[in-house]
């Protein structure tokens, strides 16, 4: 029978003021103590244009502990002015933040959630999704929905050295990239960063496939076999194919959504596309391994060699990379042919190889509890009908073949 926290936390307390026998390091207590108030938890890494820390949507009441952070590798914090516009904060924390940022720094900000790096030089504002951007705040704000207690482990950047930032953070769990060939054109993106995350790092990378119908498998940032592409089908609408998405990817996860603004500290916008689909996507996989995570009193994250190279490692649950990906694979589902509408602009999913439209099918919330209890060995999921496994096995073996196994 698992030990309530309360009571967990009542004994160390008294045990380590009494006994000494939990450990004879005061600091080794201090911190062990801290990990049971703090709880478990789940890194996501954006990769993205920046994001506004000023923004309501990030602000929180409570400071993470000294050992995440310096797991992290922060290198300095900025104590954000709390009054005022968007530009007035930004004009007032200029000097002591904004132009002192090098690309070498990892920085933390108090009230926040929020940890940032720009490891490329030339950004106007480090970290700092400024008046000229957007898509990092809302990219984020996607994630958050769904995981609304993620750390966000932000890198600003659109290159191998932006990936690789998150990659070789031994705590970052999940990466997730909104960005990539227009028309999925068969290029070199940043498929060699995402495999060393992947394979050679054991995390999870959610990439987004083109806004377009064009095939998600040459795209370099939903094709690679190792990264789970993502399309997007219309939640809020008549749950269909949105035509402008990606065909033949992984999964479809919801393509409209409400989120935060740029530019200023309160306000929201209603945005589509694939890029917000996809950190929707890595939300929903930094929930389950939260879940998971607390489950089995795992207070850690990463998926280092001292884990194990597992998500999930305690005594009585591991769970690596492939596991929470197959688990998404069965979780996924084919909305009924019946609530298309003819004028809403998607296309109806096919009854015939619904694969070829959104893969192994449609991820939401509801995927949430079905993918937990399947890993957490409560309840199965069922196998997936032969003819939708023998065609995304197809899918596997095309983007091996072509970006390697």
């Amino acid at each position: 029978m698992q030990v309530p926290r309360v009571l967990l936390l009542s004994l160390l307390l008294i045990f380590s003021t009494l006994s000494g026998c939990l450990s004879s390091d005061k600091e080794d207590n201090e911190i062990e103590i801290d990990e049971v108030l703090f709880g478990a938890y789940s890194v996501v890494a954006p990769v993205d244009t920046g994001i506004n820390v000023y923004h309501e949507r990030f602000v929180l009441n409570e400071t993470l502990p000294d050992w995440l952070l310096d797991g992290l590798g922060v290198t300095m914090s900025c104590n954000l002015t709390q009054e005022g516009t968007w530009q007035e904060r930004y004009d007032s924390d200029k000097e002591d933040c904004w132009d002192i940022i090098s690309s070498t720094d990892i920085v933390y900000f108090p009230g926040t959630r929020i940890i940032g790096t720009t490891p490329d030089d030339g950004t106007e504002i480090p970290i700092l999704d400024d008046p000229s951007d957007g898509h990092g705040t809302a990219v984020t704000g996607a994630v958050l929905d769904a995981n609304p207690d993620a750390i966000i482990f932000f890198v600003e950047g659109f290159s191998d050295e932006a990936v690789l930032a998150a990659a070789n953070q031994p705590l970052v769990d999940i990466i997730t990239t909104s960005f990539g060939p227009i028309g999925s054109v068969p290029v070199p993106g940043i498929e060699d960063a995402t495999r060393v995350a992947v394979v050679e790092n054991h995390k999870v990378h959610t990439g987004a496939a083109d806004n377009s119908p064009s095939p998600a498998v040459q795209d370099s940032t939903a094709g690679p076999p190792w990264s789970i592409g993502i399309s997007g089908y219309a939640e809020e609408g008549d749950d269909q194919k949105e035509i402008m998405s990606g065909s033949y990817p992984d999964i479809a996860a919801d393509w409209t959504q409400l989120l935060p603004n740029h530019d200023d500290i309160d306000g929201y916008h209603e945005t589509s596309g694939t890029s917000f689909a996809t950190p929707r996507t890595a939300g929903i996989l930094s929930l389950v391994l939260t879940q998971l995570r607390d489950l089995g009193d795992d207070m850690g994250s990463g998926a280092s060699e001292d884990r194990g190279n597992f998500l999930v490692n305690s005594s009585n649950l591991s769970v690596s990379n492939q596991n929470l990906r197959d688990a998404l694979n069965l979780s996924a589902w084919y909305p009924g042919y019946s609530t298309w509408d003819p004028t809403s602009g998607t296309a109806p999913i096919s009854p015939v190889a619904p694969c070829t439209q959104v893969g192994w099918g449609v991820v939401n919330m509801s995927n949430v509890e079905p993918m937990f209890s399947h890993i957490a060995g409560i309840e199965s999921m069922p196998n997936r009908p032969a003819d939708v496994v023998a065609c995304m096995e197809a899918n596997q073996e095309i983007r091996e073949a072509y970006w390697g196994d």
